[in-house]
């Protein structure tokens, strides 16, 4: 039950905060001339059921418009609290929704002040509220939301669920047989290619980071010869008379250093020097003798270079994916080799999927047709008592068993007559805007009874209808508000009179400036709105007795 409204900065609204707790059932309207502003009621529950909005239905000169609405959950409304529970927004039996619209655009979401999207508000809220408007109005001429209203009805929403997921296993699995049937139709091709390109790669047989090693070995056997003939010079001059003048100039120095001890470490460093050119020269003719010289060897490492580029160039800029690509290679080969196994077996599970869909496909349309059967019966009464005595209505149920879809396989079609001898026929050939209002009406009463929606709201439900119509519309919308609470935004006394609680909407300019605001009535205010909206301004003694009549018959 919707318990609390509070509005700020939306459209002409500055401030407003209206508590309902104490009237959880009951009749609710809201009355006022026409452009008062009745409508911002439901554009603000439009606002937190998840509806889009826009910055221009913020208050001029406000940066930014809330609403806020506080609900109160029974027991029975067990989706709405387990949808709390599952996200962690449990609050004691309370759902507290919080939209706030800004100037930039952006637009937040609050439940028992936590941050969500308007996706999962608009979930818990379509539970909590339902709103009839006319834009519902004519989706009721739309063939496609029939076979909503029917599932709703014969309560079928689960198992068409169900069937939705399981038309989606069934898509997907169709779809990845399709993908593997094209791949066998090309599979000894891609076969052949796939062996082609591994013979090549294991025929190189390359390993990791082979290529740089060969480019440094080619690199020394290409400059071999010049290399060579340095190292033999410099040994050359390494061995002659240097090692020689050496040996002299050490001899001298010992004998320098037994006449002068200052001399010694002198002495000791050039004996160190000595030990160090005989090393040099021993490493140098080593190395001198290590130079290759093999002009076979260098055209071997270079054809081998070759054949490793041109599997780089193909299968990867380095040795090491080069070898990655072997693997997938290799891997895709027995994915090819045990492709018809894999499509065996997805053939059979296709075959056993699509029997249990169409199986389920048939459960549903037969459920359908017991629901339109039931449904047939319940708006005919319904309508009976809104004024249509002899209508006669009717859910088509239309199979089509090659044609099944993630809702099943059937269409629905309403059919309406509201004159006797006239055979039914589709809404959007024959309904008008009085009967298109008094059908919905009649629908929103049956789904009321069935789902867990507690609270119903109705937006100019009386377009178009006057009269004895208009007594039928405000009985059947108070028989509603006997075990539900409902608000209406009603230009009709008859449905006014009716109302558990009144309130008024004005629009009024305050120091320049336009604003709506909404206020309560009872007694003598009540009376005088319902003269006024029997007789316009011209308030009379007829008038005002005509609306105490109203009241007291709906009393």
């Amino acid at each position: 039950m919707l318990q609390e409204l509070h509005i700020e900065n939306l459209a002409l609204i500055d401030s407003l905060h209206l508590d309902f707790s104490g009237q959880d059932t009951g009749l609710i309207v809201f009355t006022g001339e026409t452009g008062a502003g009745k409508s911002i009621i439901l554009q603000a529950l439009h606002l937190l059921t998840g509806g889009r909005g826009s910055a221009t239905w913020i208050r001029s000169n406000c940066d930014r418009a809330v609403i806020e609405a506080c609900f109160l959950l029974g027991s029975e409304q067990q989706e709405s609290l387990e949808l709390l529970r599952k996200h962690g927004l449990e609050n004691d039996g309370e759902c507290i929704i919080r939209r706030i619209l800004s100037r930039t655009g952006r637009s937040r979401v609050y439940v028992n002040d936590h941050l969500v999207t308007a996706k999962l508000a608009g979930r818990l809220a379509t539970n909590l509220v339902s709103i009839a408007s006319q834009h519902d109005h004519q989706e009721l001429l739309s063939s496609r939301r029939h076979l909503d209203f029917l599932d709703s009805f014969g309560e079928l929403w689960p198992e068409r669920q169900e069937f939705a997921s399981l038309y989606a296993r069934w898509q997907q699995l169709a779809r990845s047989l399709r993908i593997l049937q094209e791949k066998e139709q090309d599979k000894e091709q891609r076969r052949d290619f796939l062996a082609f390109q591994l013979r090549e790669i294991q025929e190189v047989d390359p390993t990791p980071g082979e290529d740089e090693e060969l480019s440094l070995e080619r690199d020394r056997l290409k400059s071999s010869t010049t290399l060579a003939t340095l190292a033999a010079k410099s040994h050359e001059l390494l061995h002659g008379r240097l090692i020689e003048h050496l040996a002299e100039i050490r001899k001298n120095m010992e004998q320098v250093a037994s006449l002068d001890e200052s001399a010694r470490e002198l002495s000791e460093r050039i004996t160190t020097a000595c030990y160090e050119v005989k090393d040099l020269e021993s490493a140098l003719r080593d190395y001198r003798d290590t130079i290759p010289m093999d002009p076979g060897r260098l055209e071997e490492i270079n054809g081998r270079l070759a054949a490793l580029k041109t599997l780089q160039r193909k299968y990867g800029p380095t040795l090491e994916e080069v070898l990655e690509f072997a693997v997938r290679a290799e891997e895709e080969l027995q994915t090819l080799d045990s492709m018809e196994q894999e499509l065996a077996r997805l053939e059979k599970e296709l075959e056993v999927l699509s029997s249990e869909l169409r199986s389920r496909a048939a459960q549903l349309t037969r459920k359908r047709q017991k629901a339109a059967a039931s449904l047939k019966k319940a708006m005919e009464r319904e309508l009976s008592s809104l004024s249509f005595p002899q209508a006669l209505f009717s859910a088509a149920v239309e199979s089509d068993a090659e044609n099944i879809q993630a809702t099943g396989q059937d269409q629905v079609t309403f059919l309406f007559s509201a004159n006797p001898g006239e055979e039914p026929k589709p809404l959007v050939k024959v309904v008008s805007g009085g009967e298109l209002s008094r059908l919905m009406l009649a629908m929103k009463c049956l789904l009321a009874r069935r789902d867990q929606v507690e609270t119903v709201v109705f937006d100019e439900v009386d377009a178009g209808i006057g009269g004895k119509a208009a007594e039928a519309v405000a009985g059947k919308i108070s028989e509603l508000a006997g075990h539900h609470q409902v608000f209406c935004i009603t230009h009709l006394p008859q449905i006014a009179a009716y109302a558990t609680a009144h309130y008024l909407v004005e629009k009024q300019v305050l120091e320049g400036r336009t604003s709506t605001s909404i206020r309560m009535l009872d007694g003598d205010s009540r009376v005088l709105e319902l003269a006024r909206m029997l007789g316009g301004n011209s308030l009379t003694d007829q008038t005002m007795a005509f609306a105490r009549d109203l009241i007291e018959r709906a009393g």
